[in-house]
């Protein structure tokens, strides 16, 4: 019989940065539906840098969505954790889709991942990227420089459907008028979203959600952060820098970026020692949100880990009346 080599299993701080989500994602909860996006985010920013401080690691805030947002945020360069071992690089969004919160909307989520440093792609001054993201049936296929056509075609036969089964995840906004109208033409199905590209990547490589592929602008930060999921997930996403006018070209230019080179998983996460951790604020297609029954509150999370390809689905139950006594935390 064949020997094999074992080998004792490493930390895997999801399991911790799960804490740090839920809270947050409570925190935000408490002001679904009620108006304010700012106030959602800095609870959901103040619930993050609370509970992240409170694990053992050497973090350093490399993506933060805040100076984007104009919001409350963990801002680039912060660094969090208690200093220990590990160090790690990390990108949060403590509320992916202010405004779905703000408004009441299904789909928004608070997200965090985490790399060896030097390992994610530092987006510079652009915000925005053409994606295209699917699930490991189709990872082998796409080409974000194909016409829309052919990657729905090779999609199609790739995951053995028929083109007019796929339903393609596309956000709603006018530069994708064009988009919306190749896709159509196709015979594909379109699921329009507002807000939230980092669930809408996710929901292609997850089991149950009926998307098959995101495409379209969404945003560079949005675009790492769900690198770190999909590579977990054992999907792929392709994308191109995206310049929104000319001062943005001129920034590119600038930077020394080059606006055609085509960005695959490994450039926006050049690691397999990911974590990536997500919970649902609201009840979306991927999760569900933060529920409150009595005195418990809860919550529904998916947590990646790289390394291993392993996907765990956690529902937690917090008992809102002891958390209120130990923690300084809004839940």
């Amino acid at each position: 019989m064949e020997n094999l080599t074992t080998q004792k299993p490493t930390r895997n701080i999801a399991l911790e940065l799960v804490r740090v989500t839920e809270g947050a994602a409570m925190a935000a909860a408490r002001h679904f539906g009620r108006g304010s996006k700012i106030e959602a985010d800095k609870a959901a920013v103040d619930a993050m840098r609370f509970l992240l401080n409170e694990i053992d690691l050497d973090g350093t805030i490399i993506i933060g969505e805040g100076e984007k947002d104009k919001a409350p945020m963990l801002y680039n360069g912060e660094k969090v954790g208690t200093g220990e071992l590990p160090v790690l690089d990390m990108a949060v969004d403590p509320v992916e889709g202010t405004e779905l919160v703000a408004k009441g909307m299904p789909n928004a989520i608070a997200t965090i991942a985490a790399a060896p440093p030097g390992t994610m792609f530092n987006p510079g001054p652009m915000f925005y990227m053409s994606k295209i993201a699917v699930g490991y049936e189709a990872r082998d296929v796409i080409d974000i420089y194909a016409p829309v056509k052919d990657n729905l075609n090779k999609i199609a036969h790739a995951k053995g459907m028929d083109i007019d089964e796929l339903t393609v995840v596309i956000l709603d906004r006018p530069r994708h008028k064009r988009l919306i109208h190749e896709v159509r033409d196709c015979g594909a199905r379109i699921r329009l979203i507002p807000d939230g590209d980092v669930a809408g990547a996710l929901m292609t490589a997850w089991p149950g959600t009926g998307i098959d592929v995101l495409m379209g602008v969404g945003g560079t930060p949005e675009a790492v952060l769900a690198a770190c999921g999909l590579g977990a997930m054992r999907g792929t996403m392709q994308g191109i820098l995206w310049p929104r006018n000319v001062e943005d070209r001129r920034l590119a230019k600038a930077a020394g970026i080059d606006l055609t080179r085509v960005l695959t998983l490994d450039d926006l996460v050049s690691s397999n020692d990911t974590f990536f951790v997500a919970t649902g604020i609201s009840d979306g297609t991927l999760l569900d949100g933060v529920n409150y029954s009595g005195d418990f509150v809860r919550t529904h999370s998916l947590v990646t880990r790289g390394l291993t390809h392993t996907v765990r689905e956690i529902v937690s139950h917090h008992h809102l009346d002891t958390l209120q006594k130990i923690s300084p935390i809004a839940y």
